[in-house]
Formats: C-alpha cells, structure tokens, sequence
C-alpha cells in the first residue's frame, strides 16, 4: 500500500521509504470570501462572528488573514468603515443632534390614526463629549497628571518623643 495517499493528503518518504501524511487537509478558503468579510465588517462582526458565518474556528479567520493578503485587507477595510460610522455617532451624541420623527395618535371617534410629523432635537451627551475629548484632546482632557517624581532638594525628618506619661503635666 506503499502508493496509496488519502485525496488532500501529500505523501512524503521518511524513515526508510515509509509513508507519512502531509500538514493536514485543504483550506476551506474561498477568494470569495474577501467580498463577504468586508460587508461583515462593516456591519460592525466581530472575528468570531466572522469565524461563525464561514463555519470554521477563529483561529481559522486568524490563520487566513496571515495567509492571504486579500482577506486581510478587506477585514481592515470593512473594520475601517465601521469604526467610522460609530465615531461619527460619538460625535453626533457628544454635540447633540436633530432627527425627524412621528407622533401618532389616535383620537376618540376617528376612525384612523393620526400622524404628526416633528423634527426632535437631542441634547449634547457629557459622557460622550468627555470620552471624545479625553481620546481626542489626551492632552488637554486626561485624567492623570504628569508628576515629577525626581527630587534634587534634601528631605528633613524631625522626631518629637513625649516622655511625660499621659495624664501628667
């Protein structure tokens, strides 16, 4: 049985002429999976939501991303869109923003609803204006402070010893 190789198998001779079994079975990937990983990206999937859609493990999505450079980069790419959309909400939510929106109502004896378009306004969010400045301003905005822990000066201890018990004057 010396020329029998399983299909997706590389035989290789070791040892003396004796059969071994090559690094495993073929990739799953599919160059079409680029396109698909870019819009599940920029619908905000995570690597493991990736993973899930095709069927195989993250370490999967991780080795296909090291392997091709097409993957990768749509992974990126899709990522990049995505991030965009929520910066751009952060500071839509940080400066407050307007939105058109319906009332319904449905008054006693009509016999339909009534729809009452407005346009909403949304006041400015301060956690989402200080997370925005805090990434956005670090200098101006962070929490810490920069302190100098070098000390060039001499530091004097004095030492006060009562020897009078308590009670006594």
């Amino acid at each position: 049985m010396a020329g029998d190789v399983r299909p997706g198998y590389r035989a290789g001779c070791v040892d003396g002429g004796e059969l071994s079994m090559g690094p495993g079975r073929p990739s799953k990937y599919d160059p079409e999976f680029a396109a698909q990983a870019v819009k599940l990206c920029q619908l905000g999937a995570t690597d493991q939501e990736i993973a899930d859609f095709f069927e195989v493990e993250v370490r999967t999505i991780y080795r296909w991303k090291a392997e091709h450079d097409d993957f990768c980069q749509a992974l990126k790419a899709g990522k990049a869109i995505a991030d965009e959309r929520v910066e751009r909400s952060l500071y839509q939510k940080a400066i407050g923003y307007e939105q058109d929106e319906v009332k319904i109502f449905m008054p006693a004896g009509s016999e339909g609803p009534v729809y009452a378009p407005y346009r909403a306004k949304l006041a400015p969010d301060t956690t989402a204006a200080i997370f925005w400045l805090k990434n956005r301003r670090p200098d101006l905005w962070r929490d810490k402070t920069q302190v100098d822990a070098n000390h060039s000066g001499s530091v004097g201890f004095s030492l006060i010893i009562n020897d009078k018990p308590r009670g006594s004057d």
